[in-house]
């Protein structure tokens, strides 16, 4: 198989480098994002379309980043678009928001099982941050307890201390505790009586170790807990929002949020996110002073409600497992063949990866390298996404290159074997 080269891709980012800090910042920058080594990956696209993206080099990816997640559907789905476009000739920005809002917020509370009503928003963080707010001017307390390894953002209260420019104060009131240990989050409670929020991913997807899924009764204990100590419960639904359920992923695990965020399934890559919420917190959400230039604008609206009907009609989340399945299994006998063990932990539909050969993370990333070098599109120490476009013929596709994949990284291993 070609083996693809990357000039331009580095010619672009050479520019970039010039005008914008890291060049290509966060988690799709080569640093942050693990490229390793950076020449075997690309670092500006060109154009997408369905389950597929074409670097500025003219290669093209079989993607299962899904531009980390907001491609559920497939790159520019024609309903969705086609919903998005005809208000885009309307308006978007407006004076008085459009009635676009309304619409969505009603699919929204008919959509999620544990929402009575919902407050937009445009990144994952955003409404994280709106969530914090909410329950500490609901409950008047100010301590949050976070699980160990956690992700919601990037603002300061989602940091640690010795990140830079993060102050002492900004993380003074949060409390930590392992995921699926309900005795250590018994025991933070009891030692402290000002706990205004519990706040946690579904499962644990973090970055750089294997997904684990929630121990059985793990989250009826904690919304137990929650309850009887007036312990305002979030779920950060961001990035598996819709994948698991479409009713929400609390749904999926069998209780309920009291405060839900959804982010990257909504639109289908069109920017919106939402923070879902119980009745009682409603007041609390209407006394923040929280807003932002491009929160109303009615483009995303439109083509949330496209996408969230298309999903349900298709009932999405039946169909990303089944798909997924397909690739993880395939993945795992491709590894199996060369002598590789392939460890897949997490929802299937947001699997996660790891060769498991080595005690490090260098050998995985080989693979990894050799399989984007080849066009599939993964990554070391995330998880990974599905959307609908993804047909049976690149999941063959993917197995092919797997294969390949593994047998280049095991010529230059013989030691391993």
């Amino acid at each position: 198989m070609e083996i693809y080269k990357h000039e331009k891709s580095r010619a672009w980012f050479d520019r970039a480098t010039k005008v914008i800090p890291s060049g290509v910042y966060g988690h799709l920058g080569p640093a942050e994002g693990n490229f390793i080594p950076v020449t075997q990956w690309p670092l500006l696209g060109d154009k997408a379309q369905g389950a597929y993206f074409w670097d500025v080099d003219g290669n093209k990816y079989i993607d299962y980043m899904c531009a980390y997640g907001p491609n559920v559907l497939g790159y520019n789905d024609p309903d969705v678009d086609k919903a998005a476009l005809a208000q885009a000739k309307i308006g978007n920005c407006t004076t008085s928001p459009s009635y676009k809002m309304v619409e969505l917020a009603e699919l929204m509370v008919d959509t999620v099982k544990s929402a009575d009503w919902a407050f937009f928003a445009k990144n994952g963080g955003d409404v994280t941050t709106a969530a914090i707010m909410c329950a500490r001017a609901h409950t008047h307390k100010k301590k949050i307890v976070f699980v160990s390894g956690f992700y919601h953002g990037v603002a300061p209260w989602t940091q640690k201390v010795d990140y830079p420019g993060v102050l002492p104060e900004d993380v003074a009131n949060n409390l930590y505790i392992p995921w699926n240990d309900t005795a250590a989050l018994e025991r933070v409670i009891a030692e402290n009586d000002d706990i205004a929020a519990f706040i946690s991913t579904p499962y644990m997807h973090g970055n750089y170790l294997d997904n684990v899924l929630p121990a059985e009764g793990y989250w009826q204990k904690v919304r137990e807990l929650c309850t009887a100590n007036g312990i305002v419960l979030i779920v950060d639904d961001v990035r598996c929002g819709f994948r698991l359920s479409l009713a929400g992923s609390d749904a999926h695990y069998g209780f309920e949020a009291d405060l839900i965020c959804f982010c990257k399934a909504i639109a289908n890559g069109w920017n919106v996110s939402c923070l879902c919420g119980k009745e009682e917190f409603k007041g609390a959400m209407s006394a923040l002073s929280y807003t932002g230039s491009y929160w109303m604008s009615a483009i995303p609206f439109a083509a949330g409600i496209a996408n969230i009907n298309k999903m349900r009609k298709l009932n999405l989340p039946a169909i990303l497992l089944e798909k997924a399945l397909k690739v993880t299994g395939g993945l795992k006998a491709a590894a199996a063949n060369n002598g590789f063990d392939l460890v897949v932990s997490g929802e299937p539909a947001l699997f996660y990866l790891r060769v498991a050969n080595d005690d490090s993370l260098f050998l995985h990333q080989e693979w990894v390298a050799e399989m984007v070098s080849r066009g599939i599109f993964i990554t070391g120490h995330h998880n990974h996404f599905l959307c609908y476009a993804l047909s049976d013929e690149d999941i063959n596709l993917t197995m092919e290159v797997a294969d390949e994949a593994f047998k280049a990284v095991a010529k230059r291993h013989p030691e391993i074997f």
